[in-house]
């Protein structure tokens, strides 16, 4: 499960329909849906949110904004609270850059034409449900 703290105008086709179907799995998990993934560390974040439901559904509503954006149709009935206007997680920096060079390191085997687009990029606009803050890469982090 990578739910990407980039904003996903610089995810590629399979990154942005991957992180759709991994943030309902985070969804239904949160919701307590389903059994599997329930110790995922990428969870974390969106457990320490107050309104956990309204930040995932968030998370998704962007998601499906971008694909929209695209001429994708992800399915927003599937969003269980849309979530509502400035809600914010905190996201270091460090995680930003270190999800940064993970999305280029894919980027270089899966779409080199969106990596160009990315390569330049120093410092990356964060999807608008985070807020970036000064530190390392995130402690639940699991670097690959």
């Amino acid at each position: 499960m990578r739910l990407w703290s980039l904003h996903p105008r610089y995810l590629d086709r399979q990154g942005l329909t991957g992180g759709w179907r991994e943030a309902l799995l985070a969804q239904a998990v949160l919701a307590g849906r389903t059994k599997g993934y329930r110790a995922h560390p990428q969870l974390v974040r969106f457990r320490a949110h107050p309104d956990p439901a309204a930040a995932v559904g968030s998370f998704l509503l962007v998601l499906a904004e971008e694909a929209s954006e695209r001429g994708y149709r992800f399915d927003r009935t599937r969003i269980d609270r849309p979530g509502a206007p400035g809600l914010l997680i905190p996201v270091t920096d460090g995680q930003v850059d270190y999800e940064r060079q993970h999305l280029l390191a894919k980027l270089h085997h899966r779409d080199p034409s969106r990596l160009a687009t990315l390569s330049d990029v120093i410092t990356p606009e964060v999807h608008p449900l985070f807020e970036v803050v000064p530190g390392p890469v995130e402690p639940w982090e699991r670097p690959v």
